[in-house]
């Protein structure tokens, strides 16, 4: 089965993780844990006060909040050494295990990926985000139907918050194993939970095109075409639905802005040659 092109997907998820909304490639944030959305060192259950966090976690989490900057910059050696620092002066410390899974599976390694989310999640057993991750590993390595457990166990967590980002994952695993109703259902109810994430957009449009639901393809795809999210890949997808709907005056202003916007562009290429079904 033919993937979704993700490239336009994990760059803007990219971005909307730097901040610690998570270290997102198509996975969680390094201090997201119990609650989804705890910042790097803090407590999960109450606030944090200067008595609460001894001095190891201290200086550990300032290691991990440097190998968060280098891995959004893409310098992953540089935050693995950080996070191998982070790791001696606090072996106990599950958000750091959990970026160094990220980190491995950027660097092509599932094994330690892997071994990386277990060990998170031993330190720490309600870090959902560390289950998403570990999906999103298995989901990469064909594993399927241990990725879907993955994320149902993270979504049983009454205590996540970051639900949207899980099914908006899972919903794409779903797609990439064929589960294409599945995946619907997943991508719709992440688009619910989140309707102003693109990627989801992007996704739950490509989906219902490729299925023959033009009309709610088109939705999807109008709303994020007329915000200041669009880009070269959702004008390309609008201009595909537009198309087969016979729309020539839709389909002739998202070309323009295509021609204006993003003039160097694969997709305006691709227009150009009329390579519709690319």
């Amino acid at each position: 089965m033919k993937r979704f092109d993700t490239r336009w997907l994990n760059a803007r998820a990219l971005l909307a993780c730097l901040g610690l909304a998570g270290v997102l490639l198509l996975a969680g944030c390094a201090g997201a844990g119990a609650s989804g959305g705890a910042a790097v060192g803090a407590a999960k259950a109450d606030i944090v006060t200067a008595s609460d966090q001894p001095e190891v976690r201290r200086r550990a989490s300032i290691r991990l909040e440097l190998a968060v900057s280098y891995f959004s910059e893409g310098k992953t050696t540089f935050a693995l050494d950080e996070l191998k620092q982070a790791l001696v002066i606090d072996p106990s410390y599950a958000q750091a295990y959990n970026l160094r899974g990220l980190v491995y599976m950027r660097l092509n390694d599932p094994a330690l990926a892997e071994e990386s989310f277990k060990r998170a999640m031993a330190l720490d057993p309600g870090d959902s985000g560390a289950l998403q991750n570990l999906g999103w590993m298995m989901c990469q390595s064909g594993r399927f139907a241990e990725a879907n457990g993955a994320f149902d166990r993270a979504l049983a967590n009454p205590r996540y918050t970051d639900r949207a980002k899980t099914l908006l994952t899972m919903g794409l695993c779903q797609a990439q194993a064929g589960r294409v109703e599945e995946a619907e259902r997943s991508l719709t109810r992440s688009y619910e939970l989140d309707a102003g994430n693109p990627i989801a957009a992007f996704n739950l449009a490509s989906l219902l095109f490729k299925r023959g639901e033009l009309v709610r393809a088109q939705f999807y795809i109008r709303r994020l075409n007329n915000s200041e999210l669009a880009n070269s890949e959702s004008l390309w997808l609008g201009i595909k639905i537009e198309r087969r709907m016979d729309n020539a005056v839709a389909m002739n202003q998202l070309a323009d802005q295509l021609k204006k916007r993003f003039s160097q562009s694969r997709e305006l290429s691709l227009y150009e040659r009329g390579a519709f079904d690319e």
